[in-house]
């Protein structure tokens, strides 16, 4: 693969299969949980006719990438087997290339064989990994083979263990080492197009969630586009004391001061909100 494409050389274009997306001007991601153990009850979409209207809603309401997750990765999530997650995966992708065939479709999965397998069945997809290739070796290989973009998370653990691992001695730091040591391994392998998730809510606390938040600018010295993904989570509900379904406003915020920091994929449950936030953003960007 020819890695002069890379993010490092160009950060404003990621290429999916035949699809060139614009990354120039921030976006929208809106989450379509195909599994009916999501902790925000109200984004479950796990039959055929509710994964098609969330789809649908999402692109409506101005979402520029689907991003479909059959494996919930919140605390005390259900195991998932891997064949479940296909067929979840695969019911998703089949509405989508059927009823929104120009839609850009992510993969919300750590298991290399499962985004084979999507990719073998419905074409080029991005590839969310919660992991950053630590629960899966095979990862990066398969990314790299496929010519896939790649969402680079940062996480210590699984989802069952992240919470016990929220000690750093330096948080932003040792980041920084865990994401060049990542993208230097992805580079060698030929991975073009990399964007950048700290993974807030991730095997961190609260405090350094919001740490996380005020040092998001920090990440712009890789030169990759940043993903920030904060849509009602703990850090917003229980700070706020609030329920997750009330913490839109909250979330709002959030995705406000996000792309203030160099944000240019939100992921969301609530994509008009955000879309708003990106257009009053850009206006303001704009006319400074």
């Amino acid at each position: 693969m020819n890695t002069s494409q890379s993010f490092s050389k160009n950060n404003t274009t990621m290429r999916v299969g035949e699809q060139l997306v614009d990354l120039s001007a921030p976006l929208v991601m809106g989450i379509v949980n195909v599994t009916p153990d999501s902790f925000f009850a109200e984004s479950r979409s796990y039959t055929a006719d509710t994964v098609a209207a969330r789809v649908c809603q999402v692109l409506q309401e101005g979402g520029r990438i689907v991003d479909l997750g059959a494996y919930s990765s919140r605390p005390g999530a259900a195991e998932v087997s891997e064949q479940e997650e296909l067929r979840r995966l695969s019911m998703g992708m089949e509405i989508i290339r059927s009823k929104f065939p120009q839609a850009i479709a992510s993969i919300d999965s750590f298991r290399s064989s499962v985004i084979a397998e999507v990719v073998r069945r419905f074409g080029a997809v991005v590839v969310n990994d919660i992991s950053g290739g630590e629960l899966d070796a095979k990862m990066f290989e398969t990314v790299a083979k496929l010519g896939l973009p790649y969402i680079l998370m940062h996480m210590r653990g699984n989802p069952k263990t992240m919470q016990q691992l929220t000690s750093y001695e330096n948080l932003l730091a040792e980041m920084m080492q865990y994401f060049s040591g990542k993208i230097r391994a992805l580079h060698q392998m030929g991975v073009a197009d990399i964007i950048l998730d700290p993974g807030f809510g991730f095997a961190k606390t609260a405090e350094q969630n919001f740490e996380l938040m005020r040092q998001l600018n920090e990440f712009k010295i890789f030169e990759l586009p940043l993903l920030v993904g904060v849509s009602r989570k703990a850090m917003i509900y229980r700070t706020l004391g609030v329920a997750p379904e009330e913490s839109l406003n909250g979330t709002t915020v959030l995705n406000t001061i996000a792309l203030g920091k160099g944000a240019k994929i939100l992921r969301v449950h609530d994509v008009k909100a955000a879309v708003e936030a990106t257009q009053l953003h850009k206006f303001i960007s704009h006319n400074s």
